[in-house]
């Protein structure tokens, strides 16, 4: 459901889904995030690349408070989420998020695991509930595996039916961290295939990843990360193709 301010075009509009602005994340004396200055534009692809201990997933973390910003402002949509008079949990409500481990409940069918949360916190029935649960598994092509435990399915399905149970909640954007990277490698690209179809309908994604074919193939935008800052970023083209920067040079000669 496209927020009704944005629509779902890749131009940039006057609010875009997620800034970041001067965002600082410590624990204790290790600075995990430097000051970071970061925006997805509604509709938009962003890919955020780099080596591991970088930052990358605090900073998605971040971006619906399951982190705690030491310092900085998050805006979804226009909305601070940093300040404490927001109303954390109707924000995240438009945000589906997708971790490297799938989250899925072992004791609930694939069916019971996207209807929980629709019944909880969108006060669905049962029966809406079910619909939008079962449209959805369609959309990741797992409609026959709707009565299945999660145990009874590949790695690979059980991401896909995580992705379907973020998107049964209607969000406007979806981020994921690092989605594939717990996968065997056959099972990486149905996962992957689901995830470009989501970007060709204009879904507003930020995505961790180490699929360089995937940022450069979907990314509107690719963003290197190291040591808790943003390195470089720009159009797939120009940071994967064409890196200016020495450190962004280094992690891709080892990584393409």
């Amino acid at each position: 459901m496209a927020h009704p301010v944005t629509g779902s075009t890749t131009a940039p509009v006057a609010v875009p889904a997620i800034e970041v602005r001067e965002l600082c994340k410590t624990y204790g004396s290790n600075d995990v995030l430097k000051g970071i200055d970061f925006h997805v534009d509604q509709g938009e692809v962003v890919c955020v690349i780099g080596p591991s201990g970088s930052g990358k997933s605090t900073l998605l973390r971040c971006v619906n408070r399951l982190e705690e910003p030491t310092s900085g402002v998050i805006m979804v949509e226009g909305i601070d989420i940093t300040d404490s008079e927001t109303d954390l949990d109707a924000i995240r409500t438009r945000i589906g998020i997708v971790f490297q481990q799938f989250n899925l409940f072992p004791h609930l069918t694939v069916l019971q695991n996207l209807t929980l949360a629709q019944r909880r916190a969108k006060k669905r029935g049962k029966r809406e509930a079910a619909e939008i649960a079962r449209r959805n598994l369609e959309k990741v092509g797992l409609a026959e595996k709707a009565d299945a435990f999660p145990a009874q399915l590949s790695g690979g399905q059980q991401q896909r039916v995580a992705i379907a149970r973020a998107l049964s909640m209607d969000p406007d954007m979806m981020l994921f961290d690092e989605p594939t990277s717990a996968l065997d490698p056959e099972l990486v690209g149905d996962v992957l295939g689901v995830m470009k179809q989501l970007a060709s309908e204009g879904m507003t994604m930020m995505v961790v990843t180490h699929e360089m074919g995937f940022a450069r193939e979907v990314g509107d935008r690719v963003v290197f990360m190291d040591g808790g800052v943003v390195v470089e970023q720009g159009v797939p083209e120009d940071v994967l193709g064409d890196p200016q920067h020495e450190r962004t040079q280094s992690f891709l000669s080892k990584v393409l």
